[in-house]
């Protein structure tokens, strides 16, 4: 007899800390849930807590907190199976666990095994391993039940489960952005412990922004063949339901050549099989309504989407109503407020031009023409008086001296000055436009350009800046906005800091399209300085991309945090010392 299994994955937005807030949408979610006749519905990792909860897992009044909301939402199961992530006390520590409940009762709580302990995770500081990998039979489907790293690796408590029996693998996570990602979870993870193992998983993330991280949902099933059952929107909430035919999940249980487990698997025994008495899987039920299928977004669409979620989440949840962005006239500061529009609204964005001596008619009208183009407010407010200001105060201290990069970033600090000042007078969050290509080399000022609250392009690589650029005018509608919304004038004109006459960015850096892919390759790739001279690039160019990323950690650690968009992003991901006299060139 044919076995139908009615899963509902809730894809939601939580925020850490809000332990009332994250369980009141988990109410929500499971009442959906039960109006649709579902067998089971799973939340994401650490759902009561939001993730990463960092340090906050020291408190125990939080770990309580938390203990207190998980027993509330599987108090509220009733006639359903329930899967959700907490924090759970475990004699003198905690674990990264998933509660199991059914109809109103915990039934068991499965601890994760694999904890994650690189790039911006650090779980072995908090959380101690679990030692169980135990089938459930809800409604007479075998479950396994498992979370997020668990499901990395070919050997893992996936295929522990798989050999008890397991027809049904629920994996929760929070498994953060970074692009082409979700691509390779799609393929290398979820598809392939499919067909692995010969049975359906599930896998279901969370959304939404947390500090420099970004969640973009993507939450999938794959059938034993690896192909999608159904899949969820990237970058937004949704309850993704499908009806699983159980009947196809009865391929043999795997056998690997190299039967043995990784180490972390090493103290599970045989696991247990816990019976969980419900309906019969193959109840009469209206059939799951047609859902559309969210196609993957190409990876510039994909970058964008997490920028403008990570911006919106990041001030939303902090309490910032508005933001502030100084308008230069260049491509970054344009993106910036473009970024911003996007997720707060034109109506909440101020942009604010700060000629001097040095900026150009060109700068001022294509900033005004950007704002108009928004529809932001718009403010000019010229620097001279104060940039005279300063010079006067400082020609007796300067006398004699030959005029160089002080003089320049006198005028960016004023700038930093005059944005923190409207920010301190109306409440309002300054967003600084410094991109991953700046902030390698240090070219940015420090308490000048870098002044502010959050850094949106922090992780975006100067050409990705103008491709999002180039791919956001192409495509407003999607955002409710227009087309074209910055100026051609603004996206071909030379960069410039425009602090010096003539002044332009190659002065003082390579050409973008070359000094990138060396960035990339000493920040994110880890390569040594003859590794990239093999790979082709130019010496002179590598030792003056390793020597600047050396020298200016100590600028990158006074910046504000920024969305995380690539695999290794400065602050989180890359932990260096300042004082650091270890030198390849």
């Amino acid at each position: 007899m044919a076995r139908t299994f009615r899963l509902a994955l809730a894809q939601i937005n939580l925020t850490v800390g809000d332990i009332p807030g994250n369980t009141s949408r988990m109410l929500e979610c499971l009442q959906q849930a039960r109006e649709s006749r579902a067998d089971l519905v799973a939340f994401p990792e650490l759902a009561t807590t939001g993730y990463p909860p960092e340090d906050l897992l020291f408190k125990k009044s939080f770990v309580d907190a938390n203990v207190a909301a998980m027993h509330e939402v599987v108090a509220a199961s009733h006639g359903m199976a329930v899967v959700l992530g907490y924090v759970h006390p475990r004699g003198t520590g905690v674990a990264n666990s998933a509660a199991i409940g059914y109809d109103g009762k915990l039934i068991d709580t499965y601890d994760k095994i694999f904890l994650p302990n690189y790039g911006v995770f650090d779980e072995e500081r908090y959380f101690v391993k679990g030692s169980a990998c135990p089938v459930y039979e809800i409604n007479g489907v075998q479950v396994g039940v498992n979370v997020c790293e668990d499901i990395w690796y070919e050997m893992g408590p996936s295929s522990v489960q798989r050999r008890a029996g397991a027809e049904l693998i629920v994996n929760i996570n929070a498994s953060p952005f970074h692009a082409g990602k979700s691509a390779y979870r799609a393929g290398s993870i979820v598809g392939s412990r499919a067909v692995e193992n010969g049975l359906y998983v599930a896998y279901l993330n969370t959304v939404g922004g947390q500090d420099e991280l970004v969640f973009d949902g993507n939450s999938m099933i794959c059938d034993p063949q690896g192909e999608l059952v159904a899949r969820g929107p990237a970058f937004r909430e949704a309850m993704i339901l499908a009806d699983i035919q159980v009947d196809s999940a009865t391929q043999p249980a795997p056998q690997f050549e190299d039967s043995s487990c990784d180490a972390d698997l090493e103290a599970v025994g045989s696991p247990k099989v816990v019976r969980v008495s419900g309906y019969p899987a193959n109840r009469e039920r209206p059939p799951v309504p047609s859902s559309p299928a969210f196609a993957e977004a190409g990876e510039t669409e994909e970058i964008y989407r997490a920028l403008v979620m990570g911006t919106h989440d990041y001030l939303v949840k902090t309490g910032f109503s508005k933001a502030i962005v100084g308008l230069s006239g260049g491509i970054d500061s344009a993106l910036t407020a473009v970024v911003a529009a996007d997720a707060l609204g034109p109506e909440n964005v101020l942009g604010i031009t700060m000629p001097s001596r040095y900026s150009s008619s060109g700068s001022v009208d294509d900033s005004a023409n950007l704002a108009r183009n928004l529809g932001i407010e718009f403010w000019e407010i010229p620097i001279e008086p104060a940039h005279a200001a300063f010079a006067e105060m400082l020609e007796q201290r300067f006398a004699d001296t030959t005029p160089n990069v002080a003089e320049e970033n006198v005028q960016a600090r004023i700038r930093g000055n005059v944005l923190m000042t409207v920010s301190n007078k109306f409440g309002w969050i300054v967003l600084t436009t410094g991109n991953k290509s700046e902030m390698a080399m240090g070219y940015a000022t420090l308490y000048g350009d870098m002044a502010g609250g959050f850094a949106v392009l922090k992780d975006v690589h100067k050409m990705t800046v103008y491709a999002l650029s180039r791919w956001r005018n192409a495509h407003g509608e999607l955002f409710g906005g227009s087309d074209d919304v910055i100026p051609t004038a603004i996206i071909d004109k030379p960069p410039s800091a425009e602090l010096r006459e003539d002044q332009l960015d190659e002065d003082s850096l390579p050409p973008y399209d070359i000094l990138d892919p060396v960035i990339q390759a000493y920040v994110e790739d880890d390569r040594s300085y003859a590794e990239m001279l093999d790979m082709g690039f130019d010496a002179a160019v590598v030792r003056q991309v390793i020597t600047a990323v050396d020298r200016n950690e100590y600028k990158r650690r006074q910046a504000p945090p920024g969305v995380k968009i690539t695999p290794r992003a400065f602050g989180r991901d890359r932990r260096l010392p300042i004082v650091n006299r270890y030198r390849q060139v």
